[in-house]
């Protein structure tokens, strides 16, 4: 039975990104409700997502090199 190690690297990244973002969101807007009230809240949401855009056209912008690269792979 083999396994893909890489696959299986590629799924725990994604599972460990995305449980951090959760945690993010639930924690940080939770304590900032309840420390401050719904209107922080709401304005710390609008800039935690506006701090996630630059990180998301970094990884769009690995997500175009990869599929480059595998299209010319050679072999």
């Amino acid at each position: 039975m083999s396994r893909d190690l890489r696959k299986y690297a590629r799924q725990t990244n994604t599972r460990l990104i995305i449980g951090f973002i959760a945690l993010l969101l639930v924690i940080g807007i939770g304590l900032i409700f309840f420390f401050y009230g719904k209107s922080a809240a709401i304005m710390g949401l609008f800039c935690i997502l506006a701090a996630l855009i630059p990180v998301l056209m970094v990884l769009l912008a690995f997500w175009i090199i990869d599929l480059i690269l595998r299209a010319n792979k050679m072999g």
